[in-house]
């Protein structure tokens, strides 16, 4: 049965797969990718930028850009993070939670631009990266990222530039593969994307509304439709789907033990995340304002903080904690 290998064999679908990495970049998603090329140093392998910012979905102009920055070496990076703008976390500390589950999601500010330029960094060694696109990856934060457009902003050589650009082609070859077992027996194109954003977001709590996939989809459409649109045609032409005019019927439907690993996957990559929330405490600057402003501003809700609250957080937050995740917005669309 044809698979992704074959698939970037083709010169064609590998042109068609990189869609987006060669974009241009805003000045200030240009600016900010030189400044933390420079900021994490010579370890810098490269750097993509993705999120709301990189599709234009509804992004605010004072809020982060949301960066992958790839490494060598993580404590070579923090070391140089540190001895740039401070950090108040030590680079060993940081360095040995990036192993132990990577990535590790910090903010870093440029205050020499006026306004200040914010970055999210989601920091990946290059071995752990190439781990999280592939068919080895343990969770789904990188592949429910780089499915959709991103913009390959910054590499130290061409060397670098061919190596993340294969990972992330990695990434959109085997989409359909990952999802095959839960898609429904006919679909088209736009089914397929649907359900490629509803999984990212199902692989992680969150807090967007349930129209937050449409938003999303019509965000991404020219960008996404298109490129999705050519992998379906190719495994049409491969004979892992049967084409019937603008949709698709899987000849080989997965079975029950498929569907299981699949769920299986998904219920370890929520868990995974879950458990990077605690990173946030040790190492995102104003992790409280940021958690708390994400929540308003995707779902709706508002979590009034009280100054014990906001002192104490790990000793008087769960009451609050608990009682958002059991009715956020998307356990309530969730089977």
């Amino acid at each position: 049965m044809p698979s992704h290998p074959p698939l970037l064999a083709d010169p064609e679908m590998r042109r068609v797969l990189a869609t987006g990495l060669d974009s241009p970049a805003s000045p200030r998603a240009a600016r900010l990718a030189a400044f933390l090329a420079e900021a994490f140093g010579s370890t810098t392998v490269g750097l993509l930028h993705y999120g709301s910012h990189a599709h234009s979905a509804d992004a605010r102009a004072e809020s982060a850009h949301d960066f992958v920055v790839i490494v060598d070496d993580y404590l070579t990076a923090y070391r140089s993070l540190a001895a740039r703008v401070g950090t108040r976390y030590r680079p060993r500390t940081a360095a040995w939670l990036n192993r132990v589950l990577p990535p590790n999601v910090i903010s870093v500010t440029d205050s020499s631009a006026t306004p200040p330029l914010h970055a999210k960094c989601a920091v990946f060694s290059l071995a752990d990266f190439q781990r999280a696109c592939s068919a080895r990856a343990r969770d789904h934060f990188v592949r429910g990222r780089l499915f959709q457009p991103a913009q390959l902003l910054w590499t130290r050589n061409a060397n670098a530039r061919r190596t993340v650009t294969e990972a992330v082609l990695e990434v959109r070859a085997g989409a359909f593969e990952r999802r095959r077992a839960s898609l429904p027996t006919r679909f088209d194109v736009d089914a397929y994307c649907r359900a490629m954003i509803a999984t990212s977001f199902a692989a992680e709590i969150r807090p967007e509304r349930p129209e937050r996939v449409e938003a999303i989809l019509a965000a991404q459409r020219t960008e996404i439709v298109p490129m999705y649109a050519a992998l379906l045609r190719w495994l049409g032409r491969a004979g892992v789907l049967d084409p019937e005019g603008e949709t698709y019927r899987d000849p080989y439907p997965r079975g029950w033990w498929e569907r299981f690993r699949l769920a299986r996957y998904y219920r370890r990559s929520k868990l995974r995340a879950t458990l990077r929330w605690v990173k946030y405490i040790a190492l995102y600057d104003n992790w409280l304002d940021y958690v708390s402003e994400k929540v308003a501003r995707r779902s709706g809700v508002v979590i009034e903080l009280t100054e014990r609250e906001r002192r104490w957080p790990l000793i008087f937050l769960w009451p609050k904690a608990i009682r958002y995740l059991r009715h956020r917005p998307q356990r309530q669309s969730e089977p």
